[in-house]
């Protein structure tokens, strides 16, 4: 039979589709891109906030259709939606035929080919993470890769429903996770992007010290290593052993991605997670003296409940002082399954939006300024290929640029023989804008090897639009 996939929301999610993609095919299914033609269609919905939940239900609805017009006899609905709705979207939505939280991927074919229904609640299945025999079916176009080492959470922030939804906090063995490295690199990818919700937390459920650290530099001694990225890293648990690791290991790139969330020490407790700006400062100044010409990257929350002008004021000098290279900012959106949903001093709209655009601004006009004081640098560049705004152009992605998450580089000319996707070179950066580079390749330093990316592009054809 042939099904299809949507997969709605972070990359964390998007692994998960493309583990039940391969379980798909591992048991003789069809992958497709063509809704019209599936006998199945399976979306992997996010609820993380408001306009995510809308968005996935909005998919849903719009997969039901193909029950009608379509072949589709089984719509199957997955991921974080159902965590929190599993009875409703049965109820609400009778086309919905199976769904499967979190922890069920496994029984993702059963539920396309039908007849399948759990005897076990869903609160009492075992706590499910991958490894490096799951079969798994790339779906991100470009040369990278997103790893999963770990899931679930332990911290108590009141913001957030994630440990709800994905249980308490856990790490994938460190050798399988090196076999998927070797096995990745091997295939031809340039870039292994280590996610989890707290990735600086690897380890310490194995009783590794360090486990993070020591994983960077092993997966940095794979032969013919590309780079490797890590994401979403915990204030308190950046060791100077891991700011050590990535100085010393040129394949792990000089960048941190560490929501800080606020900087209001007052508005951090009542998100629990503590600290404040002038302990924030002094971290990112040890960051920067340890990695030469790291890009630090940062989000917060603005809006957050008992959030006074004098707390978002505060927030906006130490955004100032920090010059952060990267900064996303969200509007808190109050969800009735937080804790924060029942704090007082709740801001209004309006309000939250103009913290929102102003904040905004400000970041804006850091990193249009950081961006000009890289013109005339030449930098590693891995290679994306063609770019997706313009065919007259290719693109790539600096150290300092995570996949999907920050600016790009555009190549204006080579300097050099024309390169494939994947190629990791050097770049003259010679124009700049607020959040892109412009610049010409002057060589290749480490040209793609292996298949990989004629899988891609068959991946890239058989799933459904991914959607972010």
């Amino acid at each position: 039979m042939k099904i299809g996939f949507i997969s709605l929301g972070c990359p964390k999610n998007l692994v998960d589709s493309e583990v039940m993609m391969g379980m798909v095919e591992a048991r003789g299914h069809e992958l497709t891109s063509s809704p019209e033609e599936a006998d199945a269609l399976v979306v992997n919905t996010c609820s993380f906030i408001d306009p995510a939940k809308q968005e996935s239900i909005e998919t849903i609805l719009e997969m039901a259709e193909f029950k009608r017009t379509g072949r589709a006899k089984r719509l199957v609905v997955a991921g974080c939606l159902v965590e929190r709705y599993r009875d409703e979207l049965r109820q609400q939505i009778p086309e919905v035929d199976a769904v499967l939280g979190t922890n069920e991927l496994e029984t993702v074919v059963s539920h396309c080919e039908g007849g399948y229904e759990s005897n076990i609640p869903a609160a009492g299945l075992d706590p499910y993470l991958y490894h490096d025999q799951t079969p798994r079916r790339l779906a991100t176009t470009r040369p990278m890769a997103y790893v999963k080492i770990n899931e679930g959470c332990d911290h108590p922030c009141t913001f957030c429903i994630i440990p709800q939804f994905r249980g308490g906090f856990r790490s994938r063995r460190f050798e399988s996770v090196v076999r998927e490295g070797e096995n990745l690199f091997g295939q031809g990818i340039s870039e292994l992007n280590l996610i989890g919700q707290d990735t600086t937390m690897y380890g310490e459920d194995l009783d590794l010290k360090d486990g993070l650290a020591h994983l960077l530099a092993r997966l940095a001694r794979i032969e013919d290593a590309g780079w490797v990225r890590f994401l979403y890293a915990y204030p308190n648990r950046v060791t100077q052993k891991l700011l050590e690791t990535i100085a010393a290991n040129e394949q792990v790139c000089s960048y941190i991605d560490i929501p800080l969330q606020h900087a209001s020490g007052s508005v951090l407790k009542r998100m629990k997670r503590g600290a404040n700006g002038d302990i924030f400062l002094k971290l990112i100044e040890r960051i920067r003296r340890t990695i030469p010409g790291v890009a630090i990257r940062t989000s917060f929350i603005v809006g957050f409940p008992g959030e006074t002008e004098a707390d978002y004021q505060e927030l906006r000098q130490f955004v100032a002082a920090a010059q952060f290279d990267r900064v996303g900012v969200f509007r808190y959106s109050d969800d009735d399954t937080s804790a924060s949903y029942h704090l007082d001093g709740k801001v209004d709209a309006r309000t939250n939006y103009n913290r929102f655009r102003t904040l905004m601004s400000d970041a804006r006009a850091i990193s249009r300024k950081r961006n000009r004081a890289l013109v005339g640098q030449r930098l590693p560049i891995l290679v994306s290929g063609l770019s997706s705004e313009s065919d007259l152009l290719w693109e790539g992605r600096l150290q300092s640029q995570a996949e999907e998450i920050d600016g790009k580089t555009f190549l204006l000319d080579f300097e050099c023989t024309p390169p494939n996707p994947g190629d990791i070179g050097v770049v003259r950066i010679t124009k700049s804008s607020d959040y892109d580079l412009f610049g010409v390749l002057e060589s290749v330093t480490r040209p793609v090897r292996g298949s990989v990316l004629n899988t891609q592009t068959t991946a890239a054809k058989v799933l459904l639009p991914v959607l972010s």
